[in-house]
């Protein structure tokens, strides 16, 4: 469990430096590396959440992996949306358009990493 913590948190940095860094020198400047820093936090606080949901959820019946599923994609969904609502709302800083191509960047890799290393991490099928 602390191991796929640590790969989400760990990869995401990854991520961060990979993209955000060349990002910043081909002409996004600094806002490119602080505008995907904010949305990978943005996004892996409930990446998190739903990782160690899923965890007990996948040693639970069917019905209950649906609801753990449906359930942390709404969650997951609401809270970066109205994180990234109120951030470029209030904050004139991150009012620019990119602000939010890097959320969606974010939002997409930290879903896709999140749902592979739960999918990696369910026990196997009993036959």
């Amino acid at each position: 469990m602390i191991r796929r913590l640590l790969l989400l948190v760990g990869g995401s940095a990854a991520f961060w430096l990979l993209v955000g860094l060349p990002a910043r020198h081909f002409g996004g400047g600094d806002a490119a590396v602080v505008y995907l820093g904010t949305a990978l936090l943005l996004c892996l606080i409930p990446g998190v959440l739903t990782l160690l949901w899923g965890e007990m959820a996948l040693r639970q019946s069917p019905d209950q992996q649906l609801i753990m599923v449906l359930g942390g994609t709404g969650i997951r969904m609401a809270f970066v949306l109205a994180g990234g609502w109120a951030l470029f709302a209030w904050l004139p800083y991150y009012q620019q358009q990119s602000f939010l191509i890097w959320l969606v960047v974010g939002y997409l890799f930290t879903l896709t990493l999140d749902l592979s290393l739960l999918l990696a991490g369910r026990p196997e099928a009993r036959v």
